[in-house]
């Protein structure tokens, strides 16, 4: 996946697509991402820990404030490979995986638990979960919450003369909030159903399970007004600079760089809807001991905090927050001002319903 949040999508939809590229053995790693190994220290005694992750700007970030630390402390050279979950998925079940550590969504996680893809992790190895404070609900037997990115709303300062958005009603609202919309389609995200119930007067805490229906009658009051479907995370950004739109759907972190480029965009995140992302440790790894040192290094408060400062994803570890600056920790959608706000997205429901879903919501654009 090229976007810099890890495994936002996987390449395939559910399990049953995931098994059936994994029966193919022309499949391998060979030319399916890219690999690189930090200069570090020489106490590992020549050892090495492979890192799945997704590159770009948001590997950049891991390499700075994560992999090479570790190195300089234990000495165990990290090596990155880029790769979309099919590929990899079918090394495993080969028995030749080339990562040994994971980073990726929590979904894609549970994806691969279906077809025994993963390691069970052995808690008492991760001694930093005990000070980070990792919410329970964010651990399960095979995975481990490292941060998640939220889908909220974006929209132009200049376009509704001085009023703001401050809800999905609004954003539904094209009386009082004049102009296009943008929302995502399923090759970006999750289809965006719990904004349309919002919307449409059901109780954040009353979303799941899902009233399908109910949502799709939502989502057609206002199809007509929906200019573009994006499929990338820098999109939204691009149409709402562009004056294309006045209000998308985005990704949290997204109108960050525009904000500090000067362009008229702000995000609401009442409403949003947070993803998690994690580490675990592909079935059959070589090097386990390494893949768990170095989840424990990365799960460390400090450690989130300093991935923190150099992109902006939001730590899983509430403690990571308190070692941030008031400014840092306020631009993220982490920030416990914030918390409250939104709500996590049922991974659960999702794996039972997306296929279906997203057969539906394709159905639905087309008209």
């Amino acid at each position: 996946m090229s976007d810099p949040t890890i495994g936002r999508r996987a390449l395939l939809r559910g399990a049953g697509g995931l098994a059936a590229i994994a029966a193919l053995p022309a499949l391998s790693a060979c030319g399916t991402g890219t690999s690189r190994t930090p200069a570090g220290g020489g106490k590992g005694g020549g050892k090495t820990v492979i890192v799945r992750d997704s590159g770009g700007s948001f590997g950049a970030a891991l390499q700075k404030a994560i992999y090479t630390p570790f190195t300089q402390e234990t000495g165990i050279k990290v090596q990155v490979v880029n790769m979309n979950d099919a590929p990899l998925l079918a090394q495993i079940k080969q028995g030749r995986p080339q990562a040994d550590l994971i980073n990726n969504s929590m979904m894609s996680h549970a994806k691969y638990v279906t077809q025994d893809a993963l390691e069970t992790l052995d808690r008492d190895r991760i001694k930093s979960l005990k000070a980070a404070e990792i919410p329970e609900n964010q651990i399960t037997e095979h995975a481990v919450a490292n941060s998640f990115y939220g889908a909220c709303m974006g929209y132009r300062t200049d376009a509704f003369g001085g009023k703001k958005p401050e809800s999905w009603a609004d954003f539904w609202d094209t009386k009082a909030f004049k102009g296009g919309r943008s929302m995502c389609n399923p090759d970006g995200d999750l289809p965006e159903l719990e904004f349309a119930l919002l919307a449409d007067g059901v109780p954040m805490d009353k979303l799941y399970p899902l009233d399908v229906d109910r949502a799709f009658k939502a989502l057609t009051r206002l199809r007509s007004d929906i200019k573009k479907f994006w499929d990338s995370g820098p999109l939204p950004g691009v149409l709402l600079s562009r004056e294309e739109v006045t209000l998308s759907t985005v990704w949290d972190g997204r109108l960050a760089d525009l904000q500090k480029q000067g362009a008229p965009v702000a995000r609401q995140l009442n409403g949003m809807r947070r993803q998690f992302q994690g580490y675990a440790i592909a079935k059959g790894a070589a090097h386990v001991d390494a893949a768990y040192r170095l989840m424990d290094f990365s799960l460390r408060p400090e450690s989130q905090a300093a991935l923190a400062k150099a992109f902006p994803s939001n730590p899983s570890s509430p403690v990571a927050y308190k070692k941030l600056t008031q400014e840092e920790r306020n631009a993220l959608a982490g920030a416990p001002k914030y918390y409250d706000k939104g709500f996590d997205a049922d991974i659960d429901w999702w794996l039972k319903n997306e296929e279906a879903v997203s057969k539906r919501w394709l159905e639905w654009a087309r008209g």
